[in-house]
């Protein structure tokens, strides 16, 4: 491929702008864009639009399978910081053979999952 192509972001269905945009803000997201139809939210180098939507019950086993992927490089300090201001979290860390990780659901029931170190990079007990 002659030309570079970037992933800048996704964006989501939610059924309340301003409820998500406040959750995703504790996890450091930045609001670039904001109305009451629509967010642009980045962390870093990308972009995580919320889209205002009628999110209807029966795609909540759908939603619980999308995973929005973070990564910090201290996870347990992170937890106890985020669990201190109330953040309910669906697993707290624990070790997997690729990675140790944490999850919280959002608002609309999307998964958010937190990774120790850069994901793919970071199996425990590697360095």
């Amino acid at each position: 491929m002659a030309q570079t192509i970037r992933f800048e972001g996704l964006s989501l269905p939610v059924s309340d702008v301003a409820r998500s945009v406040e959750f995703y803000q504790q996890f450091g997201f930045q609001v670039e864009q904001y109305g009451p139809q629509f967010a642009l939210l980045r962390l870093g180098e990308g972009t995580l639009g919320l889209l205002k939507s009628e999110v209807l019950e029966q795609t909540h086993t759908l939603r619980e399978r999308i995973h929005i992927e973070l990564s910090t490089d201290h996870l347990d300090e992170l937890y106890a910081e985020l669990q201190g201001r109330g953040v309910i979290f669906l697993e707290p860390p624990h070790d997997e053979p690729w990675e140790r990780a944490m999850a919280t659901p959002d608002p609309d029931g999307y998964h958010l999952e937190i990774a120790q170190g850069r994901r793919g990079h970071n199996a425990p007990g590697t360095s």
